[in-house]
């Protein structure tokens, strides 16, 4: 990792004292007990479970400490919590901060000579000779020996070989644990290194690590491949983060990769590369760095977009290390002073207790300390952070838009308000075009909550349009497509954004004492539109009542509709929290709810929101935020205009051809910044779209036998499953004794399917078995079945999971978001002497449309379990495809779905 030339250096740099020194000894006194008492190394794989790590009385994560294996505290109600799910959440956390110690004794022990510090950390590496024996299966994303997914695999390989290279630099390593070492590294190599995640975050620490054996072997071919490949290091600083600095899938992974491209870095020089040479890479790196400051919220936390964690703070030591690190490996400059005033604001915040993150554990179990110092990083500071830290300059918050993101951060004082447009984003992006964040006076006044746990049901919430201040059509989230932002202007006492996506549009406004917000509908058709406020505690002082109300949604409850005595009239609400109120008035012309809903994560309470209706082809919805008492007075529509009186007169706000006009008692603003729409247009060169796999399917004359015999389709369509490029594996490869033959049939009646499939051992999930509690998927597809998906044009998909029993019979069950119910499938299944057969007459309500059409996609998929398992090995598609089974639950995107013609 570093040269013993390096390493003397830095040495050097922490006799002399100063900060690096003072963080020696911080490092020394953090790992007393390390060094006294020998860690407990687990001897399991760790587990992703709904249970393991949560409080079975009121649901509170438990706290990781790595002194405590078999018992673990709940910090809300006190209680000890045991068991195996416990045990093996724990090794999760343990096993990341193992590596994390070894790292930091084996770094005190390269610049100071610590002898006890190099045998403790060699201890911890020999300590995982059990390596290879951990069973690499049963895992959510990517294969891993020690955890369940590879990402968690790499960071711990970057922490664990660095110890040993440092540990080999300095001549501390005997030949027992660099063998030890050695097996593992080789074995790490081969796990991360077959699965490649393009330019997911998690893949800049996949590099990161290839990277880290490669430096360990000296494999020069190794190391080139994670650093120079298309998904290596240099293509995710050119790529990864756009030219404005930002990561494509929000805050929260954007500081996530940012840390593991600096990783990557570090053991790119160590191998002979410097990727700072390219004058645009290095560009590229400083911006990355400064977009976290420019979206930060004015509490200094980041703003949870898309699956971000909610309420975080950037005064967290491993967001402090990131910009000290980045400082140091970018050459200590900082030309603007920005990032250095940016860490000193957030060394003088109160100092947040560390949260347990997958990358920082440096002080779990040890106690919050008063304030937050350069004291406080860790050993990668050591080798990394300057001497000093930079003086002068400003924080450099400032309004500003990314065209990558298409978000408009717009700021005025402490107030701070956000639009987000920008290119739908899959995987960690939510369905929330158009989405209003604001915070001022201290208040997150209307919060985008991000997401909680990926394995409870409450992710289905907060990944739903109606958990942001965001517009949805037609009482479902928001589909596919991009939002456009149309104009941006920050001025001195008015700035202003407008986004637009699909038929709506939505224009924000902020000036001195309010925000003023109008969302635009221009359908072709007749359309509901609805509008949530998130505003918590806000109360309707409006004359008027509230009466009950239906409204249509898993999560919402306790809801009513608004009547106003006046319907003319603008309904003003009031929200307070501390010594801070606002008041927002909606215009008339729509129907105000209110109802209750999911906290933030982590909240218990539930709370409470509005949300506003209008139905047409033209609806338009405004609203006003006054800041403060007395603000706003009253709102009203006049024509074209929206009229808003304050203290100081009344302003008139109107849209004109060059953009916004806001005219008041003594002044007068006009706002530009219109953006040009981008012109679609046709490549040069392009990529021919995959051909869809097609069947046609006979008429049946006589209904075929639904006993799992196979009799009546000798004459049906056969589609085969048996190829590589049709089976997504989970860690095993594609075994040619695992296929499927489905033969179709058709009547005015039903879509007739029977399914071959040939499997040495069959391994059906009983209806009676107990819960699995994993995730949010469907436990039945941990079991030999069936997925059928069909979708007449323009309509909705139709889907099932199918399950043998034993009495030979089949579970049905529809799938979550599809328009299918479990009485429009019949049928039965038998053993076979290759494995098992399924028939079934498939009689969706939509089966009509499909007959008169004579045609629709359709799409088979063939789960595959097997005994020494949890989770499924892979599953066959009939539309093809390959890839990695994990994640994919019981979901095809429709894309994918061949087609069956009726002839």
């Amino acid at each position: 990792m570093v040269t013993i030339e390096e390493l003397e250096a830095r040495a050097a740099l922490v006799a002399a004292g100063g900060d690096l020194g003072a963080l020696a000894r911080a490092m020394r006194g953090r790992a007393e007990r390390t060094l006294r008492e020998a860690p407990f190394i687990p001897q399991v794989k760790a587990l992703l479970s709904q249970d393991g790590g949560v409080c079975p009385r009121d649901g509170a994560a438990l706290a990781f400490d790595p002194w405590s294996p078999r018992s673990h505290r709940c910090p809300k109600c006190g209680t000890e919590q045991a068991g195996e799910r416990h045990h093996r959440w724990w090794a999760r956390f343990q096993h990341l901060w193992l590596a994390e110690q070894a790292a930091e004794l084996a770094a005190l022990a390269a610049v100071t000579d610590d002898a006890e510090a190099a045998q403790r950390a060699g201890a911890i590496l020999e300590g995982y000779a059990h390596y290879a024996d951990l069973p690499n299966r049963d895992n959510v994303l990517g294969p891993s020996r020690l955890f369940f997914s590879t990402y968690l695999e790499s960071i711990w390989a970057t922490n664990y070989l660095a110890a040993a290279v440092l540990l080999r630099e300095r001549g501390l390593l005997d030949d027992g644990t660099a063998a030890v070492v050695g097996g593992v590294a080789d074995e790490a190599a081969a796990v991360i290194g077959e699965f490649n995640e393009g330019f997911s975050n998690r893949q800049t620490w996949h590099n990161a690590a290839l990277a880290a054996i490669g430096v360990w072997f000296e494999d020069e071919e190794l190391a080139g491949r994670a650093i120079e490949s298309e998904t290596g290091l240099l293509a995710h600083l050119a790529h990864g983060f756009a030219a404005d600095g930002c990561w494509h899938e929000g805050e929260n992974y954007h500081l996530f990769a940012l840390q593991g491209a600096l990783t990557a870095i570090r053991w790119a020089r160590s191998a002979g590369v410097e990727p700072l040479a390219d004058p645009e890479l290095a560009r590229r790196v400083a911006a990355a760095l400064r977009a976290p400051i420019l979206t930060a919220l004015p509490d200094h936390t980041f703003p949870a977009r898309k699956d971000s964690r909610f309420g975080v703070s950037l005064a967290q030591p491993m967001y402090l290390e990131l910009w000290e690190r980045g400082l140091g490996i970018t050459g200590g400059t900082d030309e603007a002073g920005d990032i250095g005033a940016w860490l000193r604001s957030l060394y003088a915040a109160p100092a947040p207790a560390a949260r347990d993150f997958d990358s920082w554990l440096y002080e779990a179990g040890g106690r919050k300390p008063d304030a937050r110092s350069r004291e406080s990083l860790s050993w990668n500071a050591l080798f990394e952070m300057a001497p000093e830290l930079p003086d002068g300059g400003e924080p450099g918050q400032r309004s500003v838009y990314f065209p990558s993101q298409g978000l408009a951060v717009l700021r005025r004082g402490n107030r701070y308000v956000s639009l987000e447009c920008g290119e739908w984003s899959s995987g960690h992006g939510h369905p929330d075009r158009l989405n209003l964040t604001v915070h001022a006076d201290a208040v997150h006044w209307l919060p985008d909550v991000g997401t909680g746990s990926y394995v409870s049901r409450d992710l289905f919430w907060y990944r739903s349009t109606l958990a942001h201040n965001a517009p949805r059509l037609d009482g479902t989230s928001q589909e596919e497509g991009d939002a456009t932002c149309a104009a941006f202007e920050a001025g001195d006492e008015w700035s202003w954004v407008r986004g637009t996506w699909g038929p709506l549009t939505r224009t924000v406004v902020l000036g001195p004492s309010y925000l003023v917000d109008l969302l635009e509908m221009s359908a072709t058709d007749d359309r509901l539109l609805e509008l949530p406020w998130h505003l918590d505690g806000a109360e309707v002082e409006s004359p008027g009542r509230w009466e009950p109300h239906a409204f249509d949604d898993e999560f919402v409850a306790d809801t009513e509709r608004f009547v106003p005595e006046d319907p003319g009239a603008a309904v003003r609400c009031r929200a307070r929290s501390g010594g801070a109120e606002v008041t927002l008035h909606l215009a008339p012309g729509a129907t105000l709810m209110r109802g209750t809903c999911p906290g933030a994560p982590g909240q218990d309470a539930r709370r409470r929101c509005l949300v506003e209706q209008v139905r047409g082809m033209g609806g338009l919805l405004v609203a006003v935020l006054g800041f403060g008492a007395g603000a706003v007075a009253a709102v009203r529509l006049a024509g074209t205009s929206i009229e808003v009186d304050t203290p100081a007169g009344t302003d008139r706000h109107a849209a004109t051809t060059e953009g916004w006009d806001i005219r008041g008692a003594e002044s007068s603003v006009r706002l530009g910044g219109l953006r040009a729409p981008e012109i679609d247009f046709e490549p040069l060169v392009t990529k021919a779209r995959p051909l869809r796999e097609h069947a046609a399917v006979p008429y049946a004359r006589d209904v075929p036998a639904l006993d799992g015999s196979g009799e009546g389709f000798e004459r049906a369509a056969s589609i085969h499953l048996d190829h590589e490029d049709q089976y997504r594996r989970s860690e095993e490869p594609f075994d040619e004794s695992f296929r499927a033959e489905g033969r179709l049939l058709w009547d005015a009646d039903a879509l007739y399917l029977a399914v071959d499939v040939a499997k040495p051992e069959l391994v059906f999930r009983p209806a009676d078995a107990p819960p699995l509690r994993l995730d949010n998927e469907p436990d039945d597809i941990h079991s030999d079945g069936l997925q059928v998906y069909l979708r007449p044009a323009g309509g909705p998909t139709w889907a099932v999971l199918v399950v043998p029993e034993a009495d030979g019979g089949i579970r049905v069950r529809p799938m979550a978001g599809s328009s299918a119910a479990a009485g429009e499938v019949r049928g039965a299944w038998t053993r076979t002497e290759e494995g098992y057969r399924v028939t079934l007459a498939l009689s969706p309500e939509s089966w009509n449309d499909v007959r008169l059409a004579r045609s629709a996609d359709f799409d088979l998929i063939v789960n595959e379990m097997r005994p020494d398992r949890e989770r499924r090995a892979g599953q066959l598609v009939w539309s093809g495809g390959g890839g990695w089974v994990y994640l994919r639950g019981d979901r095809q995107p429709a894309e994918r779905f061949g087609v069956i013609d009726l002839a």
